[in-house]
């Protein structure tokens, strides 16, 4: 089978993985509104194209926290990789590698973070992070992350509770018995990593009372930079560059938590604007070709991230899979930004963009 763009993963992903795997990887919340409209708003925006520029060389390299990365691609934290695919988030650790870009690895995780540096010992890497109950619990994995060499922390903001997603609450998914939410390794009790419940993730051990007084713990506790993943106000923006973090990711989860959100390329002008440049800006949610990464790029932000599709390329051929899900965006985001008239990432601004009247 041919695979020509992502469209044609999410379509073997579905015809191949079970319902209940389908259905909590697809899932939005409430009436799914938010998760349609990720990839809607791309529709609403145009681009601008200039000509006779000689784009007969082209360059997709960027830098992300200081660190070069071939394109502006990396791959979001997610969830239980293994339900998608037997070798987990090492599958996805190892092609993001092989392609050189960012790996943020999700706290529910099947494979341990140590099993997944192993896998892929000469990986970029950022450790995607809640702050729990226990701030034992929270410290030990910050510990666990920096001996291991990760360079960044993404803590996320937006889940004091889990959104109400219908299909993941109908099917009641469990894990199978062969796997495990790993990184947890006997620091919780055993019903909340083998879960057997509603949730395929252990929600009651986030802490919901969390403030911004609570990133100042965690700067406290660690010399990685923290990048907040859940942002989507200039208000929240500006909260984050007053308390010292070092990036942002504008994420509503993938449609998953408050349903009737921004789109996250809706919410991306303003939290630009408002950083000014100060700390960099990322975005996750709705990617699907290479003209979107091309039009988030123009609208400010340094690097999108791009979660499902992952889990497509997994069910598809494992690493190799994600692999082409990557090659795919990338070679189609090298064309977009050429017949857009650029050479490379720095010279794509917002000139390039017009918001449709419809």
């Amino acid at each position: 089978m041919a695979m020509v763009c992502l469209t044609d993963f999410e379509k073997y992903a579905k015809e191949h993985l079970s319902k209940d795997t389908w259905d909590y990887y697809s899932a939005g919340a409430d009436e799914c509104y938010t998760r349609d409209d990720n990839l809607l708003a791309y529709k609403r925006i145009r681009l601008r194209p200039r000509v006779l520029q000689d784009v007969s060389e082209s360059d997709t390299r960027t830098t992300v926290q200081g660190t070069e990365i071939s394109f502006p691609i990396g791959i979001s934290p997610t969830a239980c990789h293994g339900l998608a695919w037997h070798e987990g988030e090492m599958a996805s650790a190892r092609a993001a590698e092989a392609l050189n870009t960012c790996y943020i690895t999700s706290t529910y995780s099947n494979c341990s973070v140590e099993d997944i540096v192993a896998a892929a010992p000469d990986g970029f890497r950022w450790f995607q992070m809640h702050i729990f109950h226990s701030r034992d619990l929270s410290e030990k994995f910050v510990q666990r992350v920096e001996a291991l060499g990760y360079k960044a922390l993404v803590l996320t903001v937006d889940t004091p509770y889990f959104g109400k997603r219908r299909d993941s609450l109908l099917n009641q998914i469990t894990l199978p018995p062969h796997l495990r939410l790993k990184n947890f390794g006997g620091m919780l009790p055993e019903q909340e990593t083998s879960v057997p419940g509603k949730q395929v993730t252990p929600s009651r051990a986030i802490d919901p009372s969390i403030t911004w007084k609570d990133v100042h713990w965690l700067q406290s506790i660690t010399s990685l930079p923290i990048i907040i993943k859940g942002i989507l106000t200039k208000e929240d923006a500006e909260l984050a560059v007053d308390h010292g973090v070092q990036g942002i990711i504008v994420s509503n989860h993938g449609g998953r938590q408050l349903d009737g959100t921004l789109a996250t390329i809706d919410a991306l002008s303003e939290i630009v604007d408002a950083v000014k440049g100060r700390i960099e800006v990322y975005l996750d949610g709705g990617i699907r070709t290479g003209s979107d990464v091309l039009k988030v790029l123009a609208l400010g932000a340094k690097c999108v991230f791009i979660g499902r599709p992952v889990l497509w390329g997994l069910a598809y051929k494992g690493e190799e899979g994600v692999r082409e899900v990557l090659h795919i965006l990338k070679n189609e985001f090298r064309l977009a930004m050429t017949l857009s008239g650029c050479r490379n990432v720095a010279e794509i601004n917002r000139n390039l963009i017009q918001f449709s009247k419809l």
